[in-house]
């Protein structure tokens, strides 16, 4: 998307597709409101405001069009300024919340997912052996009818238990323990390492773009070390996980990483893990640098509006400057929330850091 410089903030659009075809103009002028709401711990949700034509007509045509209202319909909405739309999900619809009243127009609320809510459907007990997280990840992709696109996890485990879970809390559950996450594009599940390491892919000032930045250092749940124990059953030994400073996958630019940064005044704070089963060292030495990294990854936590930016989604990183040496730098967006209405298009995001 080109520089926010170059864009005509003054013409925000948006474009609908319902099961790949474009949404009538006549349809269309009755949105309102356009709300996309990205997070990596969720399922991305969307949500469509629409205003009846007039009062003369209680009803809205939406609700009586099959195609516009059926449960489980595919919708892409696209968002941005005029000639530079870009496309923020593709989801189906999940839920219709009409209003009446005699003293206004009648409403309609549209509300979808993306295809990660298909995750959340019934729960299983089940058993999964000698697989990897990534192997797991990729098996529930293919049951729930998506591709799977998944970062090898390393870690072969002997035995894996899906207790009366959904498959989307199953997998998070993984995904937190190996510092991982579960994310959705399309048709596609994704299943990797939480990309705070990548780089940034856009930069956000007061002078331009940004419009609120209220950022948050706490050194509240920060550890210096992470000592993992178990117990090797077949070599009859004991098993040592540990990471500390420097285990970072990424210090994201910061001078001083979250655990030198609260050592220093308070000393050392070491979080031993003990209370799971930890059969090998690979699960030991996986589990501590993950622990370690979440953490870390608290040291800062923000959140901030935007002109709307369609390059901004939870998952990327980004890089707020002009703050300040402390807390200028890149971020890790967890959530992103992508709002049009009558006042324009906005977008607020939450953001982690691990380093000052």
């Amino acid at each position: 998307m080109p520089s926010a410089k170059t864009k005509n903030t003054l013409l925000p659009s948006f474009e609908i597709k319902i099961n790949g075809s474009q949404l009538a103009v006549e349809r269309e002028t009755q949105i309102i409101r356009v709300t996309v709401d990205e997070d990596v711990n969720l399922p991305g949700m969307f949500a469509l405001g629409v205003n009846g034509l007039d009062d003369r007509q209680p009803t809205i045509p939406w609700l009586d069009d099959p195609q516009l209202s059926d449960l489980g319909a595919a919708l892409e909405i696209k968002l941005g300024y005029a000639g530079e739309l870009a496309t923020l999900i593709k989801g189906e619809v999940i839920g219709l919340e009409p209003e009446f009243s005699r003293n206004r127009l009648p409403s309609l609320t549209v509300r979808g997912y993306d295809r990660r809510h298909r995750l959340q459907r019934g729960r299983k007990t089940r058993t999964f052996i000698q697989l990897k997280d990534s192997d797991i990840a990729a098996q529930i992709a293919q049951e729930a009818g998506l591709t799977a696109q998944v970062e090898d996890s390393k870690v072969t485990h002997d035995y894996m238990l899906q207790a009366d879970q959904t498959d989307l809390a199953f997998l998070q559950e993984r995904a937190r323990q190996i510092q991982y996450e579960v994310m959705v594009d399309d048709r596609t599940l994704i299943f990797r390492p939480v990309a705070n390491a990548d780089s940034s892919v856009l930069t956000l000032t007061l002078e331009d773009d940004l419009l609120e930045f209220y950022p948050r250092l706490s050194s509240v749940g920060q550890v210096s070390e992470v000592a993992v124990r178990g117990w090797n059953f077949k070599e009859k030994e004991k098993i040592l996980g540990e990471s500390r400073a420097g285990d970072e996958v990424s210090t994201m630019g910061g001078q001083t990483n979250a655990a030198s940064l609260v050592q220093s005044p308070f000393g050392d704070a070491v979080e031993r893990i003990s209370d799971r089963p930890i059969l090998t060292q690979a699960e030991a030495d996986q589990l501590a640098k993950a622990r370690f990294n979440r953490a870390a990854l608290a040291l800062v936590i923000g959140e901030g509006i935007c002109r709307g930016r369609t390059d901004l989604h939870a998952g990327a990183v980004i890089t707020i400057d002009g703050i300040g040496i402390r807390f200028s730098g890149d971020y890790y967006v967890t959530a992103a929330s992508h709002r049009y209405g009558p006042s324009g298009y906005y977008t607020h995001f939450t953001v982690r850091r691990n380093a000052s």
